[in-house]
């Protein structure tokens, strides 16, 4: 079992994204046979571009609060909120300074 503390992750990887050309850092938290855990730091107005999911996911946000676009619609994920990500096209967009953790089956 590993145990780590994802507040003081988040700030190094914050930092690293407010020093970044895109605005975004990330770094893996787990990875097993069936998910994959991963920190993502975005800074405020940072768009990931319109991908599609590998299969199940979810995000939760840990810290600020982001925005996914599927299409006409926008699903809202302010702090402390767990989302499914939608199988369609979509896209992740920081409304300010935010920590995300994603999550995605593998396999």
């Amino acid at each position: 079992m590993t145990e780590m503390t994802l507040h003081r992750l988040g700030d190094e990887q914050l930092e690293r994204a407010r020093q970044s050309s895109n605005g975004r850092a990330s770094t893996t938290v787990h990875r097993g046979r069936r998910l994959r855990q991963t920190l993502l730091a975005l800074t405020a107005d940072t768009r990931l571009a319109e991908h599609q999911s590998p299969g199940d996911a979810t995000v939760l946000c840990l810290r600020g609060h982001v925005v996914i676009n599927v299409g006409e619609r926008s699903v809202d994920v302010p702090e402390s909120t767990l989302v499914d990500v939608p199988a369609q096209r979509h896209d992740l967009v920081a409304v300010e300074d935010s920590l995300v953790i994603l999550t995605v089956g593998v396999g």
